[in-house]
């Protein structure tokens, strides 16, 4: 309690948190844009409680890894060598979450644009299940949890100040994620748009585990462009279906 109060009583404490908060928020960004598309493909009174399940599941995983700081801190140190090029367990947990990311997100854009491709194949009623779903949501909420803590490992050495960050960040996931699948629900070209910065981020988790560090500010900066563009282009839509209700009344 004494550390918690003087820890509350420090300036730089409280810049530390504010700068890990908006970091964890970010970071979430991408584990809430998969959480999202994949919970709405199950059936309408079935999507709140997946997301509920798959947020609650990612706060759990990082405070169980902040509960492990001393032992996540090694996940960073080479355990083995392929072709020269040592690779530490962050490296393939990044590199296989990257993969599956890549899969996933190509399956899906795949599904969307040649939907009758798959009709034969596909299995009647719900396109996925909820165990199914579940699952890859755990999954992925294990990659970014992982990388979640280790970037708040490296920018401060409080644990009180990871905690406090993590559920902040949690919370506010768990805020926006009806929000945010509605949207994705309601204005299919997003999905789309959602599906690519999947691929995106894929990309930049297996370049990350083979050790080229991609600076997270150029990738979300692409994001948050191609967001905007995707905003103006539902403007206009929206403007021309309602030009051409008013021409028909």
């Amino acid at each position: 309690m004494d550390n918690v109060m003087q820890l509350a009583a420090d300036p730089a404490a409280w810049v530390a948190l504010a700068t890990l908060v908006v970091m964890e928020v970010v970071l979430g960004i991408d584990n809430l844009i998969f959480i999202s598309i994949l919970t709405n493909k199950l059936p309408e009174h079935q999507q709140a409680r997946a997301r509920r399940i798959g947020i609650g599941l990612a706060l759990g995983l990082r405070l169980a890894l902040l509960g492990t700081v001393a032992y996540i801190v090694h996940l960073t140190e080479p355990v083995v060598t392929l072709l020269g090029k040592s690779f530490s367990w962050r490296d393939i947990i990044l590199i296989a979450g990257g993969l599956f990311l890549l899969w996933k997100a190509t399956k899906e854009i795949h599904h969307s644009v040649d939907p009758g491709a798959h009709a034969d194949d596909a299995p009647k009623g719900p396109g996925i299940g909820f165990s199914a779903a579940i699952a890859q949501i755990l999954l992925l909420d294990l990659v970014f949890s992982i990388d979640s803590i280790i970037t708040a490992v490296g920018m401060t050495d409080h644990v009180e100040i990871m905690v406090v960050a993590v559920v902040a960040a949690v919370t506010v996931m768990l805020l926006a994620a009806d929000p945010l699948s509605r949207f994705i629900a309601a204005n299919p070209t997003v999905v789309m748009l959602a599906l690519g910065f999947l691929i995106m981020i894929g990309m930049t988790l297996i370049a990350e585990g083979f050790g080229a560090h991609v600076p997270k500010g150029y990738v979300y900066t692409a994001m948050a462009f191609s967001a905007g563009v995707e905003v103006l282009n539902i403007f206009g839509r929206r403007a021309r279906q309602a030009r051409r209700r008013s021409a028909g009344g």
